[in-house]
């Protein structure tokens, strides 16, 4: 009988624990949803442009892709004549960015490519700015009235009205001489 009024006893214990540590749970959510932590943007692969798709011609040797596209993020030994370049963006508040281009090759030379739709590049400067609050540009060029605070600059010496020094026939060396 003892014992079992000590194992009611004990699982009237650990319910209610449970039952509070589900209210504090329930509770810290909120106070989480409302604070969160800073997370770092994850950017991953090549970034490859429209401008740099429309300057891909079929024809063109792997070395003159490669100077318009950068290296590739994969290749697999398999499928030599396939190049992928992959590009991923993860930002916090945003939709996950991931764009494809799949280069192929035959006889070294370009046959063709296909992919995602890539963005221009002010496209893409744009899509990163989108949500940060920009401050005032400031103007980063001088007025003529504010150069007017400074002293003019001294004018400059014409190179034959001072005559430079010789330069020596020989240099002491750099180590000094093992003995």
């Amino acid at each position: 009988m003892y014992l079992r009024g000590a194992r009611l006893s004990l699982g009237l214990i650990a319910g209610t624990g449970l039952v509070a540590c589900s209210a504090f749970n329930s509770a810290s959510n909120g106070v989480v949803g409302l604070i969160t932590p800073y997370k770092v943007e994850i950017v991953q692969g090549n970034f490859v442009s429209k401008e740099q798709v429309q300057a891909l011609t079929p024809g063109m040797s792997r070395q003159q892709v490669r100077d318009i596209l950068g290296t590739p993020l994969m290749t697999d030994m398999f499928h030599a004549d396939r190049w992928d370049y992959v590009f991923t963006l993860k930002r916090q508040g945003v939709a996950p960015q991931e764009r494809k281009l799949t280069v192929f090759f035959k006889n070294g030379v370009l046959e063709r490519f296909e992919g995602d739709e890539m963005p221009s590049e002010a496209e893409f400067v744009a899509s990163l700015s989108s949500g940060r609050k920009v401050g005032k540009v400031p103007v980063l060029e001088a007025s003529p009235e504010s150069l007017k605070k400074f002293p003019p600059a001294p004018a400059p010496a014409s190179a034959s009205s001072q005559p430079s020094a010789p330069l020596p026939e020989s240099y002491p060396p750099l180590e000094a001489a093992a003995h």
